[in-house]
């Protein structure tokens, strides 16, 4: 018999499993019934679309035996199997970068990082929280050799070949001493119709029980053996609504999400016409771990005709709502439908179109509670969607939302529309990657002189290739404050005139900074800082930084236009300075302290710092 070594990953996951996650054990039969469940549904796709298996008489179960003698509990299913290099693949390793993600998201509150386990598909190695050891016997389906998977749940594995009449698995615990409780038919049935209740297929217990016969004088107990179905076995979304309570739907989103959270919110609706089809999705209240890793798991499960047919593919949701979990269940597709063919699939176009608008209507229902958890989850994921999304964008634009230069907390457009200018109906923003420098940016000084309200966008990697790209909202623009006029606070005549007074001193300032700036210029937009700098909208690289972060390059860097605020007192003593060295040290700090208030880094650091120890010297 072959040893082999876990997976570093995995030994570190089994460890784990025996000596930290104690708050819900009870999980690893969820896990192991999902998994079952899950070979159930492949070998019934292949009953139906595989001519070596279409005479067989089959029907789907589970089965769990219970052993109080041997201290052992036992579960089974007539489901698709697995052959050596399966058992070593699935349970020895883990293909995907699952492992490494659950063990980097763990929080060290138990219960919240057992609720993990069933999402990065780790489920099987939740049997160590209660097993000494472990047996799992498996023929694949069309094999003649079966083969037993063996562990202690230590740092090593067997894999031996064994008999096994027919197709399926067995995986038989030997559970620790202190872990008996599950050995209890209640204990086990109370976890099944927790968790796994809208199994598709019978989940059928097999347990021992004392009886005894006779009258009083002559009684006699002995052991009878009995099996009783304990599940529902009914997919939940073929059933009426009018059979169906709030309580089932949250169930069966807890046995799909392999969790104890309730969903934020569901939807489920049966449309009849042209194409039939079910849909049941549901909104989780906490964003998946591995919503923004390129190899996520998608929530959704596409069967057809009740028969599963997929639930890693992609396309049957648009990417930006990649965190919502259910199934699309359609009557139309052709059973033997492949992957390719669902890309292109008229019928499954036509569900994904309908199933985002019910998605995205939900949403949009929210009570304001519901919204904030939403925004605060998935609020970066619906801008995806504004930028990718051209059918659904107004809805999207909708549901988004933003920070604000006059109120705590999100705000909808509809929000900002409803107390800004109705005759302008202009939607002011500034995108940067900190929102306390975007919210002391001194570019903002007008606006609030002025009570105009500013979005403050501090997602800067998504905002700044989303937002220019949007243009406008129910007839309202989106207006960049960095590369717009500020409100107007002097006539343009008054302004043409302190332009003329300060022409010699913005020229100075220009010779003295050279091609680090396009233009110094006063300005009217500042009201408490000496100077800012802003785009210039007429530069054509200036509207071309968002295609440039799509494609994921850095941006060429242009010229900034340096404003000075001829109000400030630093800028009236600057204009009659006769001390040239001095007036070059201020010039360079009125850029660099201008450029710092935007986030953005002074070209020369070291420069920086040795001119304001100067001037600090100077002063004292």
């Amino acid at each position: 018999m072959a040893k082999h070594q876990f997976q570093t990953e995995i030994g570190q996951l089994l460890k784990l499993m025996t000596h930290s996650l104690y708050s819900n054990k009870e999980i690893f039969l969820r896990e192991l019934i999902s998994n079952s469940s899950d070979a159930l549904d492949k070998f019934n796709y292949l009953l139906l679309t595989d001519p070596k298996f279409k005479g067989e008489d089959w029907s789907g179960k589970i089965s769990i035996k219970l052993d109080k003698e041997d201290g052992s509990i036992t579960i089974a299913d007539n489901g698709i199997g697995m052959n050596e290099e399966d058992l070593m693949d699935n349970l020895g390793t883990i293909a995907k970068s699952g492992t490494k993600a659950f063990m980097e998201s763990l929080t060290g509150d138990a219960k919240k990082d057992s609720n993990l386990i069933g999402q990065f598909g780790v489920g099987f190695y939740s049997v160590f929280m209660i097993a000494d050891n472990v047996d799992v016997i498996s023929k694949k389906a069309g094999d003649d050799q079966a083969y037993m998977f063996s562990t202690e749940g230590t740092g090593e594995y067997e894999v031996k070949p064994v008999t096994k009449e027919s197709h399926g698995t067995v995986i038989y615990i030997k559970l620790k001493e202190d872990e008996k409780e599950f050995l209890d038919k209640w204990r086990v049935e109370e976890v099944v119709k927790k968790y796994s209740n809208h199994i598709a297929y019978p989940i059928v217990l097999n347990y021992s029980e004392e009886e005894t016969t006779g009258e009083d004088d002559k009684k006699e107990t002995k052991t009878v053996q009995k099996s009783e179905q304990i599940n529902a076995a009914t997919a939940l979304w073929t059933l009426p609504k009018s059979e169906l309570k709030k309580e089932d739907y949250i169930e069966f989103y807890k046995s799909i999400s392999h969790g104890d959270d309730d969903p934020l919110t569901y939807m489920y609706n049966k449309i009849e016409g042209a194409n039939e089809f079910t849909t049941l999705f549901y909104i989780p209240k906490k964003a998946p771990m591995d919503m923004y890793r390129a190899d996520y798991q998608p929530g959704v499960k596409l069967y057809v005709k009740r028969v599963f047919i997929t639930d890693d593919d992609k396309e049957l949701l648009p990417p930006y709502l990649r965190f919502v979990k259910g199934v699309i269940d359609s009557e139309d597709l052709p059973l033997n439908v492949s992957r390719e063919l669902l890309q292109e699939n008229r019928i499954l176009a036509n569900i994904k179109q309908n199933a985002v608008k019910r998605i995205l209507g939900a949403i949009k229902k929210l009570d304001s509670e519901k919204m904030e958890i939403f925004t605060k989850e998935y609020n970066k994921v619906i801008k995806e969607g504004i930028y990718i999304d051209h059918v659904n964008k107004e809805t999207l634009l909708e549901i988004v939302r933003y920070k604000s230069s006059s109120e705590e907390g999100m705000i909808s457009l509809d929000d900002y529309i409803s107390r800004g200018n109705s005759e302008k109906k202009e939607i002011y923003y500034i995108v940067g990657e900190d929102e306390k420098v975007l919210r002391n940016s001194p570019l903002l000084e007008a606006y609030k002189k002025a009570n105009i309200e500013v979005l403050i966008m501090d997602d800067n990697e998504v905002d700044s290739i989303v937002t220019p790209m949007i243009g406008s909202y129910k007839e309202w623009n989106l207006k960049d404050i960095t590369s717009i006029d500020a409100p107007d606070t002097k006539t343009k005549e008054e302004a043409e005139e302190i332009a003329k007074e300060f022409k010699s001193l913005t020229e100075k300032i220009k010779k003295v900074l050279g091609e680090e700036v396009k233009e110094v210029k006063t300005t009217s937009r500042l009201t408490q800082s000496p100077s800012c700098v802003i785009k210039d909208p007429s530069d054509p690289m200036a509207g071309m930084a968002a295609m440039f972060a799509q494609m994921g390059q850095e941006m060429p860097e242009t010229p900034l236009i340096l404003e000075i605020n001829p109000e400030h007192e630093m800028i009236k003593k600057l204009d009659g300075l006769k001390d040239d060295a001095l007036f070059d040290e201020t010039a360079w700090i009125l850029l660099d302290t201008a450029k710092l208030s935007e986030g953005l880094e002074p070209k020369d650091k070291a420069a920086f710092a040795q001119r304001i120890a100067s001037l600090a010297n100077k002063a004292l």
